[in-house]
């Protein structure tokens, strides 16, 4: 028996079937899902202050550091703050929807991490139980339907706030979801294919050997681009650009409301680097070396793996947002329907290509050959295509080469603008004729 065999095997004997699940005792299945409650909860508060501190420390300023030991009780102290101010709804909102809208964004963001498994199974007063709230044959299918119920709340407080600027908001959020969640659910297919599930406990246990992400680096790009406009985050805010539209979809929300639907973005962001960390990172997996090690990969250990992982994915959101500006919005509109989602199609027919041949070509001469010829077509396809036309300034003759210097590209030195009948009227008044020089209106 290969190395490889038995590792997958111990792997499988660390993970419980998906018909366990909803078979636990009923007190057990209560004590995970307020663990998870919980976990989110913390990650929440922990992710606000970690991303101010990191931006305050790109940035050379300080960050928080007057609420707790060492600014760490900010977020508590903001979630309190905003527990006891003032409830305001717009004279002109629509009540039962704008009160609903909140709750219809922050519910789906704790749902789609029932899940995500955390961890192998452990044994818990007697009872053998996986650190996982619930599996689904579909389960990632469970996430993504999560993340689409969300924006439903993004577009209802943005119509029922009576309001323009809150209505762009959610009218961009609903466009910006649609279009970025095809993308990302293209990048999930050839995870599907190389797992042969869509069970997230079955995708961990396929990257015993090795991790997707080094399988497949280019869904593993689509996806965190795809992610990071799902979420609306930096440089992808652009439902809540305030330099445009104030404050986005939420801006006549006050209190705890508008409490909810920062929660919701934050759990979000963990909700998306766990289901990262699971697809591409090998989940609760320890990284070689370490997997070498029996008590670094069994019972409750497995954990700290999986929370560094996600941890990584966080700070990757937070580095985006000290480092990149705010894209416009059709460059972003543009990105995503004319460059992610045909790379995603193109991926795809690569990688259910490619397995085909592996799985039918026994031959490795035979199957060198067929790839060999697939890449000399595919040069050939692009040495053919016609070069790109030139862009209306180009043929106009514009200089639009930068200059050595640094400065702005200058139009043409022999360009001659004509004159406007008002500078004409005004040259013969001043050289003495009273008459006014007649205009294309008044020589109708």
């Amino acid at each position: 028996m290969s190395p490889l065999t038995t590792l997958a095997q111990e792997l499988d004997d660390r993970q419980l079937p998906l018909t366990s699940f909803g078979n636990e005792p009923f007190w057990l299945t209560i004590a995970k899902t307020l663990f998870v409650f919980v976990l989110l909860v913390l990650m929440t508060l922990f992710s606000i202050v970690f991303e101010r501190k990191v931006v305050a420390r790109m940035q050379q300023r300080s960050g928080p550091n007057r609420v707790g030991p060492g600014g760490w009780g900010q977020s508590l102290a903001d979630g309190l703050k905003l527990a006891f101010k003032e409830d305001i709804i717009p004279a002109l909102a629509d009540r039962p929807v704008y009160l609903l809208a909140p709750v219809l964004s922050a519910v789906p963001a704790f749902l789609a991490f029932s899940v995500i498994p955390f961890g192998p199974k452990v044994s818990v007063a007697g009872h053998e139980t996986a650190l996982q709230l619930t599996d689904l044959p579909v389960g990632v299918l469970w996430v993504l339907a999560c993340a689409s119920l969300g924006v439903f709340g993004i577009v209802l407080a943005g119509w029922s706030s009576g309001s323009t600027y809150p209505l762009l908001g959610g009218l961009r959020s609903a466009a910006q979801v649609i279009s970025y969640e095809i993308a990302m659910a293209l990048a999930l297919i050839a995870v599907f294919l190389y797992a042969g599930s869509l069970s997230t406990s079955e995708i961990v246990a396929a990257q015993s050997d090795r991790w997707f992400i080094l399988t497949l680096p280019i869904s593993f790009v689509i996806y965190v681009i795809a992610i990071t406009g799902e979420t609306n985050r930096a440089p992808f805010d652009l439902p809540e650009a305030e330099s445009e539209l104030v404050g986005g979809f939420h801006t006549e929300y006050t209190s705890l409301k508008f409490a909810m639907f920062f929660l919701a973005e934050y759990i979000n962001i963990v909700t998306v680097s766990a289901l990262a960390t699971t697809l591409f990172l090998g989940g609760w997996q320890p990284i070689w070396p370490f997997s070498q090690v029996a008590f670094l990969s069994e019972g409750w250990f497995p954990m700290v793996w999986f929370l560094s992982k996600t941890l990584v994915f966080i700070f990757f959101f937070v580095w985006l947002r000290g480092v990149l500006p705010r894209m416009r919005y059709d460059t972003f509109m543009r990105f995503g329907w004319k460059v992610l989602v045909p790379a995603g199609l193109v991926w795809i027919l690569f990688v259910a290509g490619s397995r085909t041949l592996v799985q039918e070509i026994d031959d490795r001469r035979t199957l060198l050959l067929v790839g060999g010829g697939l890449f000399a077509a595919v040069l050939v396809v692009l040495l053919l295509l016609p070069a790109p036309k030139p862009r209306p300034e180009q043929a106009l003759g514009t200089d639009v080469t930068p200059r050595d210097d640094g400065g702005f590209p200058t139009p043409p030195m022999d360009l001659v603008v004509p004159p406007t009948p008002r500078s004409l009227a005004r040259s013969s008044v001043r050289a003495g004729d009273p008459s006014p020089a007649p205009t294309p209106d008044r020589e109708a």
